[in-house]
């Protein structure tokens, strides 16, 4: 039996449906809101999955390009191979809020899988996807803490709006996507325009008030059609090997979770997990994975007393303190901009590379073709966590860590008009503990400047956490990789000295209240403007030069119908340009031509190649030409590309002459002079008039003036003429 449930959100009706699609998974929803159509299944393997001691769950998103009427761009015409990166981070958007609310110890295999049906251009599927998965789990026998809601927050012109239209979002200082529940807000991500915590706390809480309705009816729909849920106990941990782990390793423990330095904590735990084992002897042998789970539960449980109960941190740093930092830049010669940021243990190397228009990034979306001038990289390789592991491509995690660090720089970008380059960074992290997607940011920040990039203000990141048990509660600034891992948030902030640009929150308790975030936003502020101040130290300014190494980018506008001159038959003309100055061109259909080239000198001679194909002759204008054609009453002169126009026998030499062989043969360049521009484009040209005094040029003589008087044989053959494209 089919079920629909509805609510009203941002003047909209969302509707969320079961029971007639994918009746064979555990759960099913079609969600729609406007012509916006997801479907969202929920399976759970029957079967345990062995040998994990993590939740296994894996969320899939995927837009099907039939969903707005067009078929795939690529070479085999349907949806194939790797994630788009828009599919990649919706995945993560789904995963991060619902994998918290399944049991710690569920270990049957688990998939959400969202399906784009539908996409009207206007509302996207990201939001309905979000939902869809935490109806679909809901309704499911799937043990799930649900129900959340999800809805994308803008502030266009100070109004906040809920799941504002798409042709709204690059309008918006704020654009915002929260998850919640009833009690609190379980994630946050999203950019903002430079603004302030305040607006972005309000926005924030706006959107949680706003998803309200949303939870209400998933409770309805688990009323009307939920399935029972599948009975599941929590691993029971053995007491008596519990009590006598804990009694030989609790002191051990104690002092080494307290080893400032990464890689000597690690060892000293594993020391103690050795020497334990080896306590237990025998017993131990075929017990070690029980073994290693109580070790790990004893060192999160000593390192979040020593936080909340003697305010002392791993690394013995106070609550709010920053980890020492180091800036450098300009470290590698031939780059366009460097810059080296360490924070701790964490290192990051920004690289800037500056392109041309025709280097921009091409993706396609359900919306279309766009294109991007600015992409940013993250690469995290093994080796900056002394691990050995296969290279590929970028992960999931590589990908969503790029995105939040493209949010927190591309607020400060100088507009194309401005500067007309496509902007890539690459971020290498190079060493790895807590919050690399932040220390890509400061050394992104810090190679845009190196490199000359006039960007608006620098930008910092920081990561926060949380430790919360009852009522105490510890916001800790500037996290290491072990309070993420045993903490309960990963809170990171980026912004400029003056408010915010880039925000991503997640959690592992079930909400977050108000006053918490309040306290982490106004710490983050404090720790974001330390760590401006330890950037501007390495540089304090924008150079006031791009590299040498860069392209020169020049722009020029042509009108439209001159285009057909520089792209020529076949783009003969702009390749046999491109091929002669070492450069690149770009022609847009408004007469907008882009030139790049890698030195200033074959630039200027691209930009002179092309101004000579596009000008129109010009009334007193000089121009050297080239004599093309040898006629018994003038030459013709090729005075532009393309270009001819006839100087008379008359305007040859300033007394008479008898043959115009006399004066100039084809082949010659002469300096000529424009008298006259007809309106069907004929062009009269003077060489006499460069030769007379000044006084005497002023007015035409007799001689000049009768000229165009002869014979009308001559009158006939009078005209210039205008070469074609494909006329070398």
């Amino acid at each position: 039996m089919e079920v629909t449930v509805k609510a009203e959100i941002g003047g909209k009706t969302l509707s969320i449906s079961t029971g007639k699609l994918a009746k064979q998974a555990n759960g099913a929803v079609v969600v729609s809101f406007g012509e916006t159509i997801t479907m969202v299944t929920a399976v759970a393997a029957k079967e345990l999955r062995q040998g994990v001691d993590f939740v296994p769950l894996s969320v899939e998103y995927q837009e099907k390009v039939y969903a707005a009427g067009r078929i795939p761009g690529n070479y085999f015409r349907r949806e194939i191979g790797r994630p788009t990166e828009k599919e990649t981070l919706t995945s993560r958007i789904i995963d991060r809020p619902i994998r918290p609310l399944l049991p710690k110890s569920w270990r049957h295999e688990t998939q959400v899988i969202a399906t784009v049906l539908s996409m009207d251009q206007e509302n996207d599927p990201d939001m309905l996807s979000m939902v869809g998965a935490s109806a679909a789990l809901s309704i499911s026998d799937i043990p799930f803490a649900g129900p959340i809601a999800c809805v994308r927050v803008g502030r266009l012109d100070g109004e906040l709006l809920v799941n504002p239209p798409i042709e709204f979002w690059d309008k918006c200082d704020i654009l915002v996507i929260v998850a919640g529940s009833r009690d609190g807000v379980v994630m946050v991500e999203g950019g903002a325009g430079v603004v302030s915590e305040k607006d972005l706390l309000e926005a924030i809480y706006f959107g949680h008030e706003a998803l309200q309705p949303l939870i209400a009816i998933q409770e309805e729909l688990v009323r009307l059609a939920g399935a029972p849920k599948t009975p599941f106990e929590p691993e029971k941990k053995d007491p008596e090997l519990a009590a006598r782990v804990e009694a030989l390793a609790t002191e051990r423990m104690r002092q080494a979770v307290t080893v400032p330095k990464k890689l000597e904590r690690q060892e000293a735990v594993h020391a103690v997990k050795a020497a334990v084992m080896e306590a237990l002897g025998e017993e131990a042998a075929s017990r070690g994975g029980e073994v290693s789970d109580i070790l790990h539960a004893l060192q999160s449980k000593i390192m979040r007393r020593m936080v909340l109960e003697e305010g002392r941190r791993v690394d013995s740093r106070a609550i709010d303190e920053i980890r020492p930092i180091t800036a450098e830049v300009g470290i590698l010669p031939r780059t366009h901009g460097s810059a080296l940021f360490t924070r701790g243990e964490t290192q990051a190397l920004g690289i800037l590379t500056l392109g041309s228009s025709g280097d921009e990034q091409r993706i396609e979306t359900l919306s279309g073709d766009e294109f991007r001038p600015f992409m940013l990289h993250y690469n995290f390789p093994p080796y900056s966590v002394r691990e050995v592991k296969r290279l590929a491509g970028p992960s999931r995690r590589d990908i969503g860590h790029g995105g939040l660090s493209t949010r927190a720089i591309e607020k400060v970008l100088p507009p194309k008009e401005k500067f007309d380059y496509t902007i890539r960074l690459v971020s290498e992290i190079l060493e790895s503990n807590g919050s690399s997607s932040m220390a890509t940011v400061c050394a992104g920040s810090l190679a845009l400047m190196d490199g000359g990039v006039p960007i608006s203000a620098p930008v910092s990141g920081i990561a926060m956490g949380l430790i919360q048990e009852g009522d105490k509660t510890v916001v800790l600034s500037d996290i290491l990789g072990d309070e993420d891992h045993m903490g309960d948030m990963d809170f990171k902030v980026a912004g400029t000295r003056e408010g915010v640009t880039s925000i991503q929150m997640d959690i592992k308790i079930l909400s977050l209240s108000r006053n918490i975030m309040e306290r982490a936003l106004e710490q983050a502020r404090a720790g974001r403007l330390h760590i401006l101040d330890k950037m501007m130290a390495a540089l304090s300014k924008t150079r006031e030069d791009i590299s040498p190494y860069a392209p020169k980018v020049y722009v020029l506008q042509i009108h439209q119908d001159r285009i057909r001159d520089v792209i020529g038959s076949g783009g003969k003309t702009i390749r046999a340009i491109q091929a002669e100055t070492n450069s690149k061109i770009d022609v847009d259909d408004s007469g907008t031509v882009k030139i790049s080239a890698v030195n200033q000198a074959d630039g200027e001679r691209a930009v002179k190649i092309v101004r000579e194909l596009t000008s129109s002759p010009e009334i007193g204008t000089v121009y050297e030409g080239t004599v093309t054609r040898v006629a018994d009453f003038g030459a013709f002169v090729q005075i532009l590309p393309n270009t001819e126009g006839l100087c008379h026998i008359s305007q040859l030499d300033n007394h008479h002459i008898k043959k115009v062989t006399d004066v100039v043969k084809e082949g010659d360049k002469i300096k000529v002079k424009v008298l006259e521009v007809s309106r069907d484009g004929k062009i009269r040209l003077s060489r006499r008039a460069l030769m007379e005094e000044p006084g005497e040029a002023g007015g035409e003589s007799a001689g000049e003036s009768g000229s165009d008087g002869g014979s009308g044989r001559d009158n006939r053959k009078n005209h210039p003429r205008k070469r074609g494209p494909n006329t070398d």
